[in-house]
């Protein structure tokens, strides 16, 4: 018996555009019950409206996920509205590339704050619920620079993946039994990541590399391949990339 994705409530950090959009659309279109958090409200907005209107239950909150609050709003909304949460996909990011010498600092905490920081409130907010439960599935999105690192230009954006890859093993040992943990490390995939540099030749750089990028719908398959699996399989980790990405 599978566990289906029907009637399944996700909730998706970053679900305004790229990975977190194509994701929501796709476990919508599966049954699932999405409820989508970023900054971008009217984003948002749209994207909810278009999923209702093709039959999909969809609802949104406006989310920084650098604030524990907010995040915790976020949860806690799926569960006033549904009754329950199954899944959480943090999948908030920001990719700054630059050479350390560049000394981006400002853009080092910000890629902290929300890669990491980011994924460390879905966590908090999420592990009380799915405690009480006795069941549910955190989804946390990595980066093929979260295996090996991604240098020079990519050395603190691998740090915050690297840790996302360690945080989600550490979680998986520690709560064990009943909630599942599963991370997520796409390569080149198309999506606003390519655009988080405002070092120029690192940004010339990363949007000629993207060039090569799959769709953001290959890591929503990967998704719905991971939450479709029956209770007592925990898919820990998947690694996709473009056929052609060396990196």
């Amino acid at each position: 018996m599978t566990n289906s994705i029907q009637d399944q409530v996700v909730v998706i950090t970053g679900g305004s555009s790229g990975l977190g959009e194509a994701t929501a659309r796709l476990l919508a279109k599966q049954g699932a019950k999405v409820v989508l958090g970023a900054r971008r409200d009217d984003k948002l907005k749209a994207i909810c409206a278009d999923i209702k209107e093709t039959g999909g239950e969809a609802i949104y909150v406006k989310t920084d996920v650098t604030s524990l609050d907010d995040v915790k709003t976020l949860v806690d909304t799926a569960v006033q509205t549904f009754g329950k949460l199954d899944v959480i996909i943090n999948n908030a990011g920001l990719m700054s590339i630059a050479p350390l010498h560049e000394l981006k600092v400002d853009e080092w905490n910000r890629m902290i704050d929300i890669n990491i920081k980011g994924v460390l409130n879905g966590i908090a907010a999420a592990l009380p619920v799915f405690e009480e439960q006795e069941n549910g599935h955190f989804i946390n999105i990595s980066s093929v620079a979260g295996i090996k690192v991604f240098s020079p230009g990519g050395t603190v954006y691998s740090g915050t993946k690297f840790a996302v890859r360690a945080i989600t093993e550490g979680l998986r040992h520690e709560v064990g039994g009943k909630i599942r943990t599963t991370s997520i490390e796409p390569g080149a995939v198309d999506s606003e990541l390519k655009y988080g540099s405002s070092h120029k030749e690192s940004s010339d750089y990363v949007v000629d590399f993207y060039q090569q990028a799959i769709p953001a719908d290959s890591v929503a398959r990967a998704v719905a391949y991971a939450i479709s699996q029956p209770k007592d399989v925990d898919i820990n980790e998947i690694v996709l990339r473009p056929t052609v990405q060396e990196f």
